[in-house]
């Protein structure tokens, strides 16, 4: 019995995520999902906080990417990569979100840093409390220069710089062209190099 179930463990952790994936979609197989939530759960959150600026819910957002990815097991085609699918659902329930906001009248969503003071406390041991909180200060202004951008242009900004996806993994998770991605990551730096160029003048003086 023992043997059983350490074979089956050990066949279960080495699946790829589409054959895990696959496996939810033909046998309704919970630990295959609850391995794919394990995998994913921390970065769809983390994506979730820099397309929103609000980290708090971006643990909401996350938990309903994840509800959709179970109930529409069944329309996932593996024709892109589960990683692929899956950042698509997160930007769609992110975007959701926000028009949800807009309709309640709450305006955007917030601009929360919890994300930099976090990174700030473990960079605290070896950076002095001066140049960590320049660091901070800083990380916040291209944050806020980010939200600046309209969504086309900040998504990829993201799904590049922070994501680290190639822009054939952007283009396929945005469903564009390639050259779209490129012309609208053009753009993005343009602009965010005419919105920075004020505070980059000022820390030169």
């Amino acid at each position: 019995m023992r043997a059983s179930v350490f074979s089956y463990l050990s066949d279960l952790f080495s699946l790829s995520d589409e054959q895990a994936m696959l496996r939810v979609q033909k046998e309704n197989d919970s630990h295959a999902f609850a391995l794919l939530v394990r995998r994913w759960q921390g970065r769809i959150q983390r994506l979730c906080a820099r397309l929103t600026g609000d980290v708090h819910r971006a643990e909401d957002i996350a938990q309903e990417v994840f509800m959709r990815v179970y109930a529409h097991r069944n329309d996932y085609r593996g024709e892109a990569s589960f990683a692929t699918y899956l950042r698509r659902i997160a930007l769609n329930a992110c975007y959701d979100e926000q028009r949800r906001l807009k309709r309640r009248n709450e305006g955007s969503l917030k601009h929360n840093n919890s994300e930099n003071t976090f990174n700030a406390a473990l960079e605290a041991s070896t950076l002095s409390p001066e140049m960590v909180a320049a660091k901070q200060e800083r990380a916040e202004l291209v944050r806020k220069a980010l939200f600046r951008l309209a969504d086309q242009y900040r998504q990829v900004v993201i799904l590049r710089h922070y994501e680290g996806l190639r822009f054939r993994e952007i283009a396929q998770v945005l469903d564009v062209p390639q050259g779209t991605v490129q012309s609208r990551m053009a753009e993005a730096l343009t602009q965010l190099g005419r919105f920075l160029k004020p505070i980059m003048k000022e820390e030169t003086h």
